[in-house]
C-alpha cells in the first residue's frame, strides 16, 4: 500500500525514532490563572532529543483565549506546523501553541491536536 502523505524525513532518515502513545491521566494547561486546556485523551509524543511534548485535542482547547498567527513552521517527520499565541500572557504567550492540521501518514495521530510550550504556560499532568 502506497502513503497518500509520506514523510520525507523518514525516507531520507528510516532510523528516525518518534513514538505516538496515550497519556495515561490528564493534563491541563494554564496562562496565569486562565486555564487554556483540561483533556484526558492527551497523546504523548516522544522524539529524542527533544522533551517530550503533550499533544492535547483541539476539541479541549479553549481556543476563545487563544489568537491564530502567521507564524508556521516545517518538521520532515511531522508536516507543517500552525501556531496560536495567547493574548492575556503578552510576550510570554507568543506562539505558545503549535499543532499540525495535515501531519505526515507516519504521524497522522497528531492531526486536530496542540502542543503548547512549556516555557510559556504552566502545564500540570497528573498521571492516571
Amino acid at each position: 500500500m502506497t502513503s497518500a502523505n509520506p514523510s520525507p524525513g523518514f525516507a531520507k532518515n528510516p532510523a528516525k525514532q518518534i513514538t505516538i502513545e496515550p497519556y495515561k491521566g490528564t493534563v491541563k494547561v494554564y496562562a496565569g490563572d486562565q486555564q487554556i486546556a483540561s483533556s484526558s485523551n492527551v497523546l504523548l509524543l516522544t522524539e529524542p532529543p527533544y522533551p517530550a511534548a503533550y499533544y492535547i485535542p483541539f476539541a479541549d482547547i479553549d481556543f476563545s483565549r487563544l489568537e491564530k498567527t502567521d507564524h508556521s513552521t516545517h518538521c520532515p517527520y511531522k508536516g507543517d506546523a500552525s501556531y496560536w499565541s495567547i493574548p492575556a500572557a503578552g510576550d510570554a504567550g507568543k506562539n505558545a501553541l503549535w499543532g499540525y492540521k495535515q501531519p505526515f501518514d507516519e504521524t497522522a495521530e497528531i492531526k486536530d491536536h496542540g502542543a503548547f510550550y512549556p516555557d510559556r504556560v504552566r502545564i500540570v499532568a497528573e498521571a492516571g
